[in-house]
């Protein structure tokens, strides 16, 4: 079942058989949520405990599973502390990595902050410990770290898609919540991402929702912009010309949709879509069908997304009658950035004080 299917499933288009195996997800929902909320109470009373870096920690989460604009607020905060002259590095876990191997998500942050310093481990602390010894970084970024309480952060942002803020409402597998919505109150920034897909009034009613959940936590908006598509050898598209094109559109993303009918509500012509599942490892088979797709639904352009690019454009070569390009993607903040910014130097400015403070007192 694709993310789409499944999508469409827990959110409650399904028939008189998928309602009963609905009922046996949401009996697993329930013995999942329990788990969960054991391990949260042992962390909340001090019966595990969270180890501190050397150097502040800037966690970057979410409340469900699937893309909901992590990576790329991963990379803004990157490059607005490199701007700031705040040396940092990037704590991933890497989805199905090898210790130090590359997987996509990790290869994008890689690809667009060249001095940040990546470090892939499933054990944060352990990777906190190797990255600051190693580069002797002044701060770090863990990448989906709201679940992973072992490494203490010192700011903590939950990232909120607003076409699936809440995940159905419902844990996994019965919903896409990772843990319970009442925990948003560990959240000390939420930023609500692709705030331009849905009316103003139902983001309004999610940052009412939060609210009523973590209190008079700070709120962000930010929307995803596509300024321009690159092909093999780095040459652009802009998005007039992107306008003139006629594309089929492939991905393999936690929220297809949100990518796909994007293309479309901003005028482009789709004359095709394929949608595979997340971090879907593509053949040189997967490939062959995409173009022979694409070219029977009279595309001249295959268009994908970067975290996809940079799996399949290495099993593609250049081709001379259709073209095979990314769409580039930006973080844009439209409310709230005065805020992400105030959070993001006091974090780091305080830990740096902290630290001086220990060293004085050794």
């Amino acid at each position: 079942m694709n993310q789409n299917a499944f999508r469409n499933f827990i959110g409650g288009k399904r028939g008189l058989v998928g309602k009963l195996a609905y009922l046996f997800l949401r009996l697993l929902s329930g013995l999942y949520r329990l788990a969960i909320s054991v391990r949260n109470f042992c962390y909340n009373k001090g019966l595990f405990t969270s180890n501190r870096a050397e150097v502040p920690v800037i966690s970057v989460g979410n409340l469900t599973a699937g893309g909901t604009g992590k990576t790329p607020l991963v990379i803004w905060i990157c490059k607005w502390l490199g701007a700031n002259k705040f040396s940092c590095g990037v704590l991933t876990r890497g989805y199905k990595a090898k210790q130090g191997k590359f997987t996509d998500e990790p290869a994008i942050i890689a690809k667009s902050c060249p001095d940040a310093k990546i470090v892939i481990n499933p054990d944060r602390t352990e990777g906190a410990k190797m990255v600051v010894e190693d580069y002797r970084v002044k701060s770090l970024v863990m990448d989906d770290g709201f679940q992973h309480r072992k490494l203490r952060r010192d700011l903590d942002i939950v990232v909120l898609d607003a076409t699936c803020p809440f995940g159905y409402g419902h844990m996994l597998p019965a919903g896409l919540l990772r843990e319970p919505i009442k925990n948003l109150r560990r959240a000390d920034l939420v930023v609500i991402t692709r705030s331009d897909q849905i009316e103003d009034q139902a983001v309004n009613d999610i940052i009412h929702k939060v609210r009523s959940i973590a209190g008079d936590v700070p709120v962000a908006k930010a929307i995803n912009k596509y300024p321009y598509a690159k092909k093999f050898g780095g040459k652009i598209i802009d998005f007039d010309g992107l306008k003139e094109r006629k594309i089929f559109a492939f991905c393999g993303i936690g929220n297809p949709c949100a990518f796909v009918d994007h293309l479309e509500a901003v005028g482009f012509s789709v004359v095709g879509r394929k949608v595979f599942n997340d971090h879907y490892e593509y053949e040189k088979e997967d490939l062959k069908h995409i173009y022979e797709e694409a070219k029977y639904c009279g595309a001249d352009l295959v268009l994908t997304t970067l975290k996809d690019w940079v799996k399949a454009s290495l099993l593609m070569k250049p081709r001379e009658d259709m073209d095979f390009a990314y769409l580039a993607l930006e973080l844009d903040f439209i409310e709230g950035q005065d805020k992400v910014e105030s959070l993001l130097r006091r974090t780091v400015k305080e830990g740096q004080s902290q630290q001086m403070r220990e060293k004085d007192n050794v």
